[in-house]
């Protein structure tokens, strides 16, 4: 089927007029499009029943349930703008058991530090999931800097060690979104990717969330045509803040054929961004991967893919990094996205992904909470991390 064809065919049945063709219907493999007009997600268990069967009863029920919505509703369609997320993450970071910054500044405010400490010091790096390069390199930075060694106050040592951790997590790093830069394509596509178990679904509809928040239109398409119930986790996301989303309607369908639907009708509405999850198993390698490749080739077939985030779980250290190279290498990763950052003793893992993939870390999710993922901003990872003067 041509891509003319199918942006048509998708176009007739997202407006309800006839023109969809067998051989569409066929090739597409009953995908659908989910467009929630009441900000609540669809309910798969409505079934029709006989006519004449709605009695007083079931019209009360139907209003108590109408305004039940309407007022989650209500809750769910203003998250939180992008402009003060940051704020609200920092403060949690800094809260967090056991920040690796702090353990850092406990060893350097010393009265005189041994060669034991300096060794202490990198070991915190390393359990910190800085990694072995970046940990010689700041140990050796520390030794030499003479406002840390020479220094007992311990504010100038404090303003010492968090300059060094902002050089590293490197504040130059281009960490906007490419939707969000002025001269965007419309809609902007994203791709979603990384392993099952990362957050990926979850952090799909949090970025939907973060558009929405900032006046964007956004439709998403859910390509995890394998994972049981990851379409109706999408739809969800997708349905508490109007989002339409498309999907497939049998589990196994083929996720490239849901791509494709999903880029016709972000072009059809002229959507601001389109934001496609992706299936992440690893248990055949190869085959994901030619999968991922393919949900690519077939969505330029009508829109040119502007980002393709990797979702890791920061509480996976050094063995997130083997998936994300397995990733890089496959699809071109334009931007990573840590999960669980709150378990901030393995903060490290943002200075270590950054220098294995050489691409930055572009959102950061600290929470369970909606609206908990924000644009990454170096300085106030590190003072988060290093916590209360």
């Amino acid at each position: 089927m041509s891509p003319e064809s199918a942006t048509a065919a998708a176009k007739g049945r997202a407006e309800g007029q006839p023109g969809a063709s067998p051989a569409a219907s066929s090739a597409d493999q009953g995908v659908r499009s989910a467009s929630p007009a009441s900000g609540a997600s669809p309910n798969p268990d409505a079934s029709t029943g006989s006519a004449g069967s709605v009695d007083s009863r079931e019209s009360s029920q139907s209003s108590s349930v109408g305004q039940v919505a309407s007022s989650a509703q209500e809750e769910l369609a203003h998250p939180v703008t992008s402009a003060s997320r940051m704020t609200r993450l920092k403060a949690r970071l800094a809260k967090s058991p056991n920040p690796f910054g702090k353990a850092l500044f406990a060893i350097l405010t010393k009265d005189h530090l041994s060669e034991s400490d300096w060794e202490d010091v990198e070991d915190t790096l390393l359990m910190a999931d800085v990694g072995a390069e970046a940990s010689e390199q700041l140990v050796k930075q520390l030794r030499d800097d003479a406002r840390i060694t020479g220094q007992k106050d311990p504010a100038a040592v404090r303003r010492g060690l968090r300059q060094r951790l902002i050089d590293l997590v490197d504040p130059d790093m281009d960490r906007t979104l490419v939707a969000a830069r002025p001269q965007a394509n419309r809609p902007s596509v994203i791709i979603m990717v990384g392993v099952n178990g990362t957050g990926k679904t979850t952090t799909a509809g949090k970025l939907a969330r973060l558009f929405v928040a900032d006046g964007k239109s956004v439709v998403m398409g859910a390509a995890d045509t394998f994972r049981a119930a990851a379409a109706d986790q999408l739809e969800t996301w997708g349905g508490k803040v109007g989002v339409p989303v498309v999907r497939s309607d049998r589990d196994g369908a083929d996720p490239a054929s849901v791509a494709f639907e999903a880029a016709g009708r972000a072009k059809n509405d002229q959507a601001d961004v389109l934001i496609v999850d992706t299936a992440g198993r690893l248990q055949n390698k190869a085959n994901l991967m030619d999968q991922l490749g393919k949900i690519r080739r077939v969505i330029e077939k009508n829109l040119p893919v502007d980002e393709v985030l990797l979702v890791l779980d920061a509480t996976t250290g050094q063995n997130g990094m083997i998936q994300a190279k397995v990733f890089a290498q496959a699809i071109g990763v334009t931007g990573i996205v840590l999960t669980k950052l709150d378990g901030s003793a393995k903060g490290g893992i943002v200075i270590s992904v950054q220098r294995e993939l050489g691409v930055p870390v572009k959102l950061v999710g600290l929470g369970e909470g909606p609206d908990d993922l924000a644009v990454f901003d170096p300085e106030s990872f590190v003072d988060g991390i290093l916590g209360d003067e």
